[in-house]
């Protein structure tokens, strides 16, 4: 096959990508991706996700998303991220929004039974993308980064010990929640909570 210029060997990465509908035409083609295959994880469950279905709830060419994510691991290690930023820009959100002084088990009793209530399709969604790193060993790298921003997060407003604590206890009532029925009631998330930041004045 004859090699023209534009089909150069020697083309840049952003060359390559400029032609096959990439990066530097679309920037935010990349995240479109990721996002969709979220929705398609939701939708189809992760067993179930194809190129071609991401492809499709993202309105781009199948061609592009084989090029940015070669493998199905590859769409969702990208899914896993993206579901993982999120989180964690919205806890930051959430926590730099708190009053000094403010009641941190109540507040996060109040978080959790958010994630567990109006947001449960978007909770389960991620814990199905979180688990199936036992699995799929590409996907192990997002799932640690997940933890430990999630563990930083709360040792931000407490210390070493308790951020680690309230991370595990945070992420366990939620496992606990989206498949438990019926969900624990308030007082029972928030007496742990208490337990967790040694509060014992509470209960």
């Amino acid at each position: 096959m004859t090699t023209t210029d534009s089909e150069s060997p020697h083309a840049t990465v952003d060359e390559r990508r400029g032609r096959n509908g990439g990066s530097r035409k679309d920037p935010g083609r990349r995240e479109r991706i990721a996002r969709a295959a979220i929705s398609v994880v939701a939708e189809r469950g992760i067993e179930k996700i194809t190129h071609r279905a991401v492809a499709a709830a993202a309105g781009v060419p199948l061609g592009s998303t084989t090029y940015h994510f070669a493998t199905l691991d590859d769409l969702l290690a990208v899914a896993l991220r993206q579901a993982a930023q999120d989180n964690v820009a919205e806890l930051r959100e959430w926590a730099d929004g708190m009053d000094s002084g403010v009641d941190l088990p109540a507040v996060l009793t109040d978080l959790v039974l958010r994630y567990l209530g109006p947001e449960r399709e978007r909770t389960v969604v991620e814990h199905e993308l979180y688990v199936a790193a036992l699995h799929r060993p590409a996907l192990r790298a997002a799932s640690t980064e997940w933890d430990g921003a999630l563990r930083d997060l709360f040792t931000a407003y407490t210390d070493e010990v308790s951020g680690k604590m309230l991370a595990a206890v945070f992420c366990g009532l939620l496992w606990q929640g989206i498949v438990r029925e019926p969900l624990p009631d308030r007082d029972e998330i928030e007496t742990i909570f208490r337990r967790a930041v040694g509060d014992t004045a509470h209960g």
